[in-house]
């Protein structure tokens, strides 16, 4: 039960702090979800990497289907040297998802300092 309140949890936070604040602040919404609810440190970087890369990958397939691909082309042209929207969303997706793992992870460490 604490793995979906936590992943839930993880993801609302981070979608809302992501409204008014930079990317990053999803690393504050993962800490905070894993300093607050207890979990093992493996189990919380887990929670913190699939609510982002769920929460991103959704966001950035949904955007981007919005405006049939057309930023997404040109971008994965730039970045990886193919036409491929779809990689270049499952990178977006990846990079959030190990931020977010990662601060959660720093969050289950600290709690368990404690």
């Amino acid at each position: 039960m604490k793995f979906i309140a936590s992943l839930i949890l993880t993801a609302l936070l981070s979608f809302a702090a992501c409204l008014f604040l930079p990317w990053w602040s999803i690393a504050l919404a993962a800490f905070l979800v894993a300093a607050l609810i207890p979990q093992k440190p493996g189990k919380a970087f887990i929670t913190g990497f699939i609510a982002l890369f769920l929460l991103w990958g959704i966001l950035s397939f949904w955007i981007s289907n919005a405006n049939e691909n057309i930023l997404a082309h040109k971008v994965s042209l730039l970045m990886l040297n193919m036409d491929n929207p779809y990689l270049l969303m499952l990178a977006t997706a990846i990079i959030g998802a190990l931020v977010a793992g990662f601060a959660a992870l720093t969050g289950s460490f600290l709690r368990k300092s404690k």
